[in-house]
């Protein structure tokens, strides 16, 4: 047997003012043929799960592509049919199975569903060929994806801590398929609910109760069930709450169940919408409860995420807005990761290590799409750290893949270590402070340019976190953005009756 196993991910924010040329993929890490699979072996990835996979079935593996990017702006065009042209010719030269990990939300300047468009044109090249398909929590599922592969199921994590056991399972079905020991079919469907990202960690309501009912299905007849939360910040037509169950050759039994998904999230819908606070007051509250656990002495950092600013989801990652309030306030021993400005770590290090500086940081980003001007930062502090960026991630999410932040530049201001980069990189490890010398654990504050994924590295040291509402592209009020591509009526957007 031949398979084919490749990677093509983005998680595209149609509002975000980040482009996605070819280089951005370069930057995350992007490789072609063997070194694809190189960089994917052994790695607790759909990728590396679909790799020991095929090992075991004794079939010969073909690696065309393994290309990530950090959410931003839609796919360059270029960007888009390199990656996708490079699946396709592998298919079309012959092979026995498709194994993709993809996922789910990639827009391009030629296709609002990148995933779906590649998905039609592999079936036009190979009709008859089983796929599998793995997308991320947040796909916004479509009727082309579903009609073009013969399984397709997504993590049941947010963070996303079990991509290499969805894409065994995704795997497993497909080989078990081809042996003609099952039959796989597919039920999907959708509701209209913009559902907003922070609402949508799995160990929270209203998911927690939704992956419960999947993991039910998955033990009673179901081959695979999946609810997907969908990324309301992809202004696209399908964005939103989907589910899909997949059955051995039970289609009525994969609707039922499917039904049964959706009409439980349509019932917790308001639990999908997030209800805010003045950026004064969280900031406030978590400073009166560091002084308070002074005298109690709890163990591990108090935690504000700048959810707004989230380059895990598109954002600029360059916006100060909650890290001048942070200083305003007087928050003392303090840990920010990350802050993109790439212009401020040139600057960093011409100074070189342990200079006193004054530099404007971050700031540099306009936003139209929120009508917001970039304003950087006045700061002053010494040079204490001058990195390469690159780590390796010892983490639950993302194990053993290696990171590249670019040359990196710490700025610690006496009451505030900030970690400066010069790529786009979420903090969900420990790495994006150890890798600097900084040790997380022994801060009373950090603050993180994250949603949800920064439970994975930081959740288990956390004494108590802090949301706080500051200003950017993946802002948590929906209202703030103007939708021109998604359904109508949508709720929240729109008054929705049951």
């Amino acid at each position: 047997m031949r398979f084919v196993i490749a990677m093509m991910k983005h998680e595209t924010n149609t509002f975000s003012p980040i482009a996605t040329p070819w280089t951005r993929f370069e930057e995350w890490g992007a490789y072609f043929d063997d070194d694809a699979r190189q960089a994917y072996e052994d790695t607790r990835m759909p990728m590396g799960a679909y790799l020991e996979l095929a090992r075991t079935a004794g079939a010969e593996i073909v690696t065309p592509i393994a290309a990530e990017a950090m959410p931003s702006g839609p796919v360059s065009a270029e960007a888009y049919s390199l990656m996708s042209d490079s699946i396709c010719d592998a298919v079309a030269t012959g092979c026995d199975a498709a194994l993709l990990d993809l996922h789910g939300a990639m827009v391009s300047e030629t296709t609002s569903d990148g995933e779906g468009t590649l998905l039609e044109r592999i079936r036009e090249i190979a009709p008859h060929l089983p796929i599998a398909v793995t997308c991320d929590l947040h796909c916004n599922l479509t009727q082309r994806m579903v009609d073009n592969c013969t399984v397709l199921i997504g993590y049941k994590t947010y963070p996303h801590t079990d991509m290499h056991e969805v894409g065994r399972q995704a795997g497993e079905i497909l080989i078990k398929s081809m042996r003609g020991d099952i039959n796989p079919v597919m039920a999907w469907g959708n509701r209209p609910i913009l559902a907003q990202t922070l609402q949508q960690g799995t160990d929270d309501e209203p998911m927690r109760t939704l992956i419960a009912m999947a993991r039910e299905a998955e033990r009673g007849n179901a081959l695979a069930a999946t609810v997907f939360g969908g990324f309301p910040m992809a202004d696209m037509p399908e964005a939103g709450i989907s589910a899909i169950v997949v059955t051995d050759g039970d289609l009525a039994k994969a609707s039922a169940i499917n039904a049964e998904l959706l009409a439980a999230a349509w019932a917790r819908r308001e639990s999908f919408v997030y209800r805010g606070e003045a950026l004064v007051d969280s900031v406030a509250r978590a400073k009166q409860h560091g002084l308070e656990s002074r005298s109690s002495r709890p163990s591990g950092p108090i935690l504000l995420l700048d959810h707004s600013d989230n380059c895990g989801s598109g954002g600029t990652q360059d916006d100060m807005t909650v890290i001048a309030e942070a200083i305003h306030q007087d928050l003392e021993d303090i840990a920010v990761a990350a802050v993109w400005d790439p212009h401020a770590v040139i600057l960093l290090k011409s100074s070189g290590l342990n200079a006193e500086v004054t530099i404007e940081l971050g700031g540099r980003t306009d936003m139209p799409s929120i009508g917001a001007t970039g304003a950087p930062l006045q700061v002053s502090g010494r040079v204490s750290a001058l990195t390469d960026g690159h780590w390796t991630v010892s983490g639950p999410m993302y194990t053993g893949v290696e990171v590249f932040m670019g040359p990196t530049a710490v700025l610690d201001t006496g009451k505030m270590q900030i970690v400066i980069v010069s790529h786009h990189h979420e903090p969900w490890d420990a790495g994006v402070f150890t890798s600097v010398g900084i040790d997380p654990a022994e801060k009373t504050y950090l603050l993180l340019k994250s949603r949800i994924h920064y439970r994975a590295g930081f959740a288990n040291l956390a004494q108590a976190t802090f949301i706080c509402d500051g200003r950017g592209v993946t802002t948590s009020d929906n209202t703030v953005l103007t939708y021109k591509n998604v359904r109508r009526p949508i709720y929240p957007l729109d008054p929705m009756d049951d």
